[in-house]
């Protein structure tokens, strides 16, 4: 598929702690996949700063620290699920690979477990952006 070179993919990283956040900006980079167009970033650092991106819409995937405090990322991707139409896949980050159930307790489109794997993130991110893109209308690319 062919994308035009001023098409980007925005990744919504949310956590309290800016330390993660870089981790997935670090880890993903600028392109996740060479078949896939760039990527930008909004960050987020609280539930209502998560909900107000969505609600404006053009987010295609969210990044989820389920270790963040006061609201963890679990709850919020069940939540998310619940009342976001058309709510972007969504990538959970775990505090240990035992906590998968969890992951599927919220409804999260994949988890992986913390400490981040460059290669774990990338290659999940990569698989739930390209499924994001094929469900768009011609029209809309």
């Amino acid at each position: 598929m062919a994308y035009t070179t001023d098409e980007t993919l925005t990744v919504l990283v949310y956590s309290h702690d800016r330390t993660t956040r870089e981790q997935v900006r670090t880890a993903l980079g600028s392109r996740v996949a060479e078949d896939l167009p760039e990527l930008s970033y909004l960050e987020c650092a609280t539930t209502p700063a998560v909900l107000k991106a969505l609600e404006k819409g053009g987010v295609d995937l969210c990044v989820l620290d389920g270790e963040a405090v006061p609201a963890g990322g679990l709850g919020l991707a069940r939540q998310l699920k619940d009342e976001i139409y058309g709510c972007p896949p969504l990538l959970v980050l775990i505090g240990r690979p035992q906590d998968s159930w969890l992951a599927a307790w919220s409804r999260a489109d994949a988890a992986i477990s913390q400490p981040v794997d460059p290669v774990a993130l990338a290659g999940s991110a990569g698989t739930l952006l390209r499924a994001r893109l094929a469900k768009r209308t011609p029209a809309a690319r």
